[in-house]
């Protein structure tokens, strides 16, 4: 019999909880940094930030005694206390709806949007939509965003073999991550996720065969390589990961462009994809 109190899990929907920040150059020019950014002269006061770089601000940091033993914020505050071990970062939409100006303030209004269970291979799964709005002082609308937490029982992490092999993309591009990598992304998100640093943890307790790359790291590269591979602005952003991408792993990320479509995908060395995505451009 489950374990999963779905109809209490779901009071939590409609809980918010808000924010403001300063999305400081400081910080967007540590992270062109980080990914090796080819014009880092474009990381400037008044300048739009690139597309997913706000998830490096509105950053939570909790006191030791508040995190759970995955490094994560410990269940039941904000987020419902989903009984279930392992929470990975799913997918998500999000819809850029005017330019964010590196240097401004800005409000960010999460709210819970959805909990859902569903009982899948390796038992049961519990599927988190927080709605995240993204403002102006002044209110004006500036992202809308929809993302994805599922939680899963302990056991063995997706394979790459249940992905599906990518098809070849008229433009690509290659990243390989080092732990620095991985170290310098964890810090400028303040993302205490284990799996990302304590390689005994990774293996001993989540079966990760090795330290795991961020996933938004690859949704993040995903939708920069949409830009420069078009040479417009994305206005759209939806991605779904499908397979762990670990440490020593060189990421192909491939993209085909239709009118105002991209298709995206974030490729390993296997020949599957870890990613995909779809990106809608500015007109």
């Amino acid at each position: 019999m489950s374990r999963i109190d779905i109809e209490h899990l779901r009071t939590w929907i409609g809980r918010t909880h808000v924010n403001e920040d300063v999305i400081a150059p400081r910080h967007a020019r540590l992270m062109a940094a980080t990914i090796d950014l080819p014009d880092p002269a474009r990381i400037a006061d008044g300048a739009p930030l690139p597309p997913l770089w706000h998830w490096l601000y509105f950053l939570e940091g909790l006191p030791p005694g508040e995190l759970g033993r995955d490094g994560h914020p410990a269940r039941g505050g904000f987020l419902p206390p989903v009984p279930l071990p392992n929470r990975m970062w799913a997918g998500g939409r999000v819809a850029f709806l005017a330019p964010v100006p590196i240097g401004a303030r800005v409000k960010k209004v999460s709210s819970i949007l959805k909990v859902d269970h569903k009982v899948g291979r390796s038992g049961d799964l519990v599927f988190v939509t927080v709605l995240h709005e993204i403002r102006s002082l002044a209110g004006e609308p500036l992202i809308r965003e929809e993302h994805d937490i599922v939680y899963k029982s302990a056991g063995r992490p997706p394979a790459a073999a249940d992905a599906q092999p990518a098809a070849a993309a008229p433009f690509t591009k290659t990243f390989t991550p080092t732990s620095t990598t991985l170290f310098r992304y964890s810090a400028l998100t303040f993302n205490g996720h284990r799996i990302h640093y304590d390689l005994d943890y990774c293996r001993h307790v989540e079966g990760y065969a090795d330290l795991v790359i961020h996933g938004p790291l690859n949704a993040t590269l995903l939708a920069g390589f949409a830009e420069d591979a078009s040479g417009r602005r994305v206005r759209e952003f939806n991605y779904r990961g499908l397979a762990p991408a670990l440490l020593g792993e060189t990421i192909t990320l491939g993209a085909t462009i239709d009118g105002d479509r991209v298709a995206l995908a974030a490729t390993l060395g296997s020949g599957v994809r870890s990613m995909e995505a779809e990106a809608r451009l500015v007109p």
